[in-house]
């Protein structure tokens, strides 16, 4: 058996001990794996950058696979069913295959955590890593059966969701249940919030998922809810792009480093916005907008108090160029950030209609 492999018998005293024993400084900075134990790293490999995972007492690499596998068709055309990327057939030979061999690159690199918001995502990362679990932290959420529909914002109802998630997909546990709120997460009331607080900690001591958390696009309303339900919110999703900046007084980011959460960056590359190119390997962009993926990469982690970026990524190509930004000198020269600014400020101008909200994310 793996020493790495953890069973729903062992959460209930494993979780609370590595979060006591967690000791984590209050800058959750990145730190060198070199000296600590790295036979305690998930999948380790030297090449690759580890970082704190909040208070969990875990160690996450410094970039992590996001579930969305937008573009997918590029690579994989035969899945396409619908115009939607949730509408590909993950049952279709070529899909799977896709996933099976973009997770088996991200375990060669050295990537320990998989960050999985939908059904869909749900059931084909678990088929993925079916034999080999133990090598990845899996992040869970059935965005479809949780807050963002009032049916299921009661405590019962996000258990049952947990339940059948879990038996859906084929897996015994979560590493982390991070419910997906509302994109605007102070429509919730704060009774509704309540609900999915105690869901959260019910799960947990029940040993169906080892850590808590949230996904939300709304800054006042994480803030409020860390602030609120500190012992809850161990783990956060929400948008860090290569914009964004952290707010030099009341920043999202006091109550992240005060109680020690755990932060994964989503829209790293603003919803494919910042490539000229078409995720297509044999375009004529697809160089330059491979060294956009690491300037943006590397920028995002000069912030010490991201855990990491979880960029979505269709061929194990983009999987080795994420690693290889982890890699490079972490800050940009002057070089760097004028051509980083520029590709950003195009990004932006390219935003689609349902994307302008990521506008609202150039401060934190």
């Amino acid at each position: 058996m793996s020493k790495h492999k953890v069973t729903r018998r062992t959460f209930v005293q494993t979780g609370a001990a590595a979060a006591a024993a967690a000791g984590l400084s209050a800058g959750m900075a990145a730190t060198d794996a070199r000296a600590d134990d790295t036979s305690k790293i998930l999948n380790y490999n030297p090449k690759m950058e580890y970082r704190d995972w909040g208070r969990t007492g875990l160690k996450v690499s410094a970039v992590c696979l996001g579930g969305h596998w937008k573009r997918i068709d590029k690579v994989a055309p035969s899945c396409r069913k619908g115009r939607g990327w949730l509408s590909f057939n993950i049952d279709d030979p070529a899909f799977q295959k896709n996933r099976h061999d973009v997770v088996s690159k991200c375990i060669e690199v050295g990537i320990n955590y998989i960050d999985a918001c939908t059904i869909q995502e749900v059931k084909a990362y678990s088929k993925a890593l079916q034999g080999r679990r133990d090598k990845m932290y899996v992040g869970c959420s059935w965005y479809q059966k949780e807050n963002r529909r009032k049916e299921y914002r009661s405590t019962e109802k996000l258990l049952e969701t947990l339940d059948w998630g879990l038996k859906d997909s084929g897996i015994e546990y979560a590493d982390v249940w991070r419910i997906t709120m509302l994109s605007t997460s102070s429509k919730h009331t704060e009774a509704e919030v309540e609900q999915m607080m105690r869901a959260l900690e019910k799960a947990k001591k029940q040993g169906k998922v080892r850590f808590t958390g949230l996904s939300s696009h709304d800054r006042p309303h994480i803030k409020w809810m860390i602030e609120t339900y500190p012992e809850i919110v161990e783990s956060i999703c929400t948008p860090y792009t290569a914009k964004t900046k952290e707010m030099p007084e009341d920043s999202l980011f006091e109550a992240i480093r005060k109680h020690k959460v755990g932060f994964f960056g989503i829209k790293p590359f603003s919803s494919n916005s910042l490539f000229k190119g078409d995720s297509s390997p044999d375009h004529a962009e697809a160089e330059a907008d491979d060294r956009r993926a690491r300037l943006a990469i590397r920028y995002i982690l000069c912030n010490p108090t991201i855990t990491a970026p979880i960029p979505g990524m269709i061929t194990p190509q983009q999987v080795e160029n994420a690693a290889k930004a982890v890699a490079e000198r972490r800050e940009l020269d002057a070089a760097e950030k004028a051509e980083l600014q520029q590709a950003m400020d195009e990004a932006w101008a390219k935003l689609p209609p349902d994307y302008q909200w990521l506008k609202d994310w150039e401060y934190v």
